[in-house]
């Protein structure tokens, strides 16, 4: 845990996703396409849901949150990926690798408890729709952001705290395209016990309670739906719901393989395709 007795380290090295040259073009172009469709959709998203007073409701006020989440996390990770494609200097400072990941790691956070956020509001518009925008008052969505946002933050500052606190005394290059804690954890050569028993408690509390308030939330949905009697209005009940429903599996599938497993088990070429496909 303590840094004390051990070299200064300035940088680390990414390896990268790829070293195949005849790969680098097919991959630059793919993901910068895939960068600029989620920077401009989200930005677009968030726009709209501003300067349109029709979306100025509960689920579309959640919904520009969530595309904020997005694009800060993907901007802290993909230009820097995208230019190391080609660089032959895919260095990071220290404090910059540690700055990565407390951006990447509170967005994602907060992405994940903002999902269960989203399916409590919609298990209350489906449920009790007469007192939906009483339940879901203007103050009650900012006090739940909030909740979001501090969640998220709070976790990340824990995570950053301890991770580049560690001795970090072999080689520099981080088998990833970006800072996160598992290839790091490979690079240290102190006691990283510690840091994994807070991953696996921290990470476990928030996986948990966010999937558990997912399926709670959906099971009081199914049972409301149930009780519609046209199907028209039980089919659009459930498309409302289906969008997060989807996000929520993709993304704490994603989460889940990558933190939720044991170190024996790590393989970083895998993490770093399964990181691609995180929302």
């Amino acid at each position: 845990m303590e840094r004390k007795n051990c070299s200064t380290l300035t940088e680390f090295i990414f390896m990268g996703i790829t070293n195949n040259p005849e790969m680098k073009v097919a991959i630059f172009t793919t993901f910068l396409l895939v960068y600029l469709i989620n920077l401009l959709g989200n930005l677009g998203m968030i726009f709209l849901i501003r300067v349109d007073p029709q979306l100025h409701t509960p689920m579309y006020f959640f919904l520009s949150h969530l595309s904020f989440c997005d694009l800060c996390y993907s901007t802290a990770i993909g230009p820097k990926m995208l230019v190391d494609i080609f660089s032959r200097n895919k260095s990071i400072p220290f404090f910059a690798c540690a700055l990565q990941f407390l951006i990447s790691c509170t967005f994602a956070d907060s992405e994940c408890v903002l999902l269960a956020v989203m399916a409590f509001d919609r298990y209350k518009a489906i449920s009790n729709p007469l007192h939906y925008t009483v339940d879901m008052s203007s103050k009650v969505c900012f006090l739940l952001m909030t909740g979001v946002y501090l969640v998220g933050t709070a976790d990340a500052l824990l995570h950053t705290t301890l991770a580049f606190h560690l001795c970090f005394c072999g080689s520099n290059e981080i088998n990833h395209f970006f800072c996160d804690l598992p290839p790091l954890f490979l690079l240290s050569c102190s006691n990283i016990q510690v840091n994994q028993l807070v991953l696996f408690i921290i990470f476990g509390l928030i996986e948990l309670s966010t999937i558990s308030g997912v399926l709670v939330s959906y099971c009081y949905i199914i049972s409301s739906v149930l009780k519609i009697h046209s199907a028209e209005g039980r089919l659009k009940a459930f498309s409302t719901c289906a969008s997060n429903l989807t996000a929520v599996a993709i993304f704490q599938g994603t989460m889940l393989f990558t933190y939720f497993r044991p170190s024996s088990s790590y393989s970083l070429d895998q993490d770093k395709m399964t990181s691609l496909f995180t929302p």
